[in-house]
């Protein structure tokens, strides 16, 4: 198994993230929002500059892309920096 992320965030924004956090798992930019809406994570609260959030969720994902398991997490998004770094 591997860790995959998606993020509202720009490339260039998830790629400062990565950076600054020294991430290194694959994380999909979703600016459009697409895959957030597909997985049900669009979240009511908005991100710094005021824009469309995506909250966190976890998949198990199987190889013929089934949603095995799923759980959702309610929290800040500016939460999810800081337990970036602690993964």
């Amino acid at each position: 198994m591997q860790p995959i992320a998606i993020s509202a965030d720009t490339p260039e924004q998830v790629t400062k993230l990565c950076q600054n956090a020294g991430l290194t798992f694959p994380i999909l930019s979703d600016h459009g929002l697409d895959a957030i809406h597909q997985y049900d994570l669009s979240i009511a609260e908005r991100g710094v500059d005021g824009s469309q959030a995506g909250g966190p969720g976890e998949f198990l994902i199987d190889a013929s892309d089934t949603v095995r398991w799923r759980k959702l997490t309610e929290i800040h998004p500016n939460e999810i920096t800081s337990l970036g770094k602690v993964l």
